[in-house]
């Protein structure tokens, strides 16, 4: 995997968006595109080009898991990274969660000033595991 510089990051809570791009842009120093639905990240994917995923799990219409399938259905995002934040998972449900190229799975609510680390911890693991 190469340096990880852009996010695109997928939540349906306008407040936590905001606070998402808070933390992942001006604390974290990444370039972020947010997109409040599964459809709208599709859309809008191609001309943003991300180095990975951040997703929430449950949103209306396409889920957070549905959305990276639909992801990486698209010639060339076979591959990318995903992780997903949630505030209703529990440890077997983070195993069955995590699928194929997925990091991990950030809980919510998260630490804004702490979220930017821990998707660089993450992301990190996982340049370690590929090795």
């Amino acid at each position: 995997m190469a340096e990880l510089t852009k996010i695109l990051h997928i939540e349906d809570e306008s407040d936590i968006r905001e606070i998402a791009h808070l933390a992942l842009d001006m604390i974290g120093g990444f370039e972020v595109m947010q997109a409040g639905c599964g459809s709208e990240a599709l859309a809008m994917i191609e001309g943003f080009a991300p180095d990975l995923i951040l997703t929430d799990v449950q949103m209306p219409g396409m889920t957070g898991p549905e959305t990276l399938v639909a992801i990486r259905e698209l010639p060339g995002y076979e591959r990318i990274p995903g992780i997903y934040m949630t505030a209703k998972v529990m440890e077997s449900d983070r195993e069955a969660l995590l699928k194929a190229h997925d990091l991990g799975v950030i809980t919510k609510p998260f630490d804004p000033t702490g979220l930017a680390a821990e998707i660089r911890s993450l992301w990190s693991t996982s340049l370690a595991d590929a090795a």
